[in-house]
């Protein structure tokens, strides 16, 4: 029996894996909403129904996959010689800085001391 309103939008599986699969390149959920042509309420709808919890929970458990794939090819980029990765994967992986501190001490202080007691007389 009809209850009226719209029909059910359903996903197969090859739309969960479309969706799985922005979720590795950080798509919002409205960006994934929209490449589906739903609204977003929908596509988090239909996650509960699936998984029992919702798109930010689903969005957490898939977006791991994109990372490390991203991790992997600055890798890959730096071991060609990739100067600009290999930099940024120093200063971000090895807490490496540009900052340089320079310490100097000043060990003859006599001319600095005549001069300064000059101007005080």
């Amino acid at each position: 029996m009809n209850k009226g309103g719209r029909p059910r939008i359903e996903f197969d599986k090859d739309t969960w894996k479309q969706i799985e699969g922005m979720c590795e390149i950080h798509c919002t959920g409205e960006e994934i909403a929209g490449v589906l042509n739903i609204d977003y309420d929908t596509l988090n709808a239909r996650i509960k129904d699936e998984f029992d919890f919702g798109f930010s929970d689903y969005y957490k458990r898939h977006q791991g996959k994109g990372k490390a794939s991203l991790r992997r090819l600055q890798w890959e980029a730096a071991e060609t010689g990739n100067t600009t990765m290999l930099v940024w994967l120093g200063k971000n992986v090895l807490d490496q800085t540009d900052k340089q501190e320079v310490n100097a001490t000043v060990k003859n202080t006599t001319v600095l001391d005549n001069m300064l007691s000059q101007l005080e007389e």
